[in-house]
């Protein structure tokens, strides 16, 4: 039970759209990654290049963990207002953030891992996915919340 998150039944808009907003924060955040990655291989007079899919993997990872330590959500996921609570109702914390970073590689990692979460975000009351489950976390609209 998580008492200090927001009832999914008695406060729906905090969880309302929030796949959606995953997704396209997802969409920001890679575009991001994706822009670091290509001017840290340039850096590197094109070198890079050779092992831009490990630059891409530690740049991802890098910043997953920067930024929801910072501010418990991803700039993607701070331009569609969805932030990241833990079963307290609290904010990551940097362990937090690395575990949920974890668990994010390892579902990409595992096909079938990626689909159960998806369907997990689409199906389940407070719309969490597979890392979610396990961490008792959840992505909620900031709006609500700063109501």
């Amino acid at each position: 039970m998580y008492i200090a998150l927001p009832d999914p039944v008695d406060q729906a808009e905090f969880y309302a759209d929030v796949p959606l907003k995953r997704l396209l924060a997802w969409g920001i955040d890679t575009l991001i990654i994706a822009a670091i990655s290509i001017a840290l291989c340039l850096l590197t007079l094109g070198v890079g290049f050779f092992i831009f899919f490990a630059v891409f993997f530690s740049v991802s990872f890098i910043y997953r963990v920067v930024t929801l330590t910072r501010r418990s959500a991803t700039v993607g996921m701070g331009v569609v207002a969805i932030e990241f609570r833990t079963a307290k109702g609290t904010k990551f914390d940097a362990g937090t953030a690395f575990l949920h970073t974890l668990g994010y590689v390892i579902s990409f990692a595992v096909p079938v891992l990626q689909l159960i979460s998806i369907i997990l975000m689409l199906i389940s009351e407070k719309r969490q996915g597979a890392t979610d489950h396990l961490l008792g976390t959840v992505a909620i609209n900031h709006a609500a919340h700063s109501r």
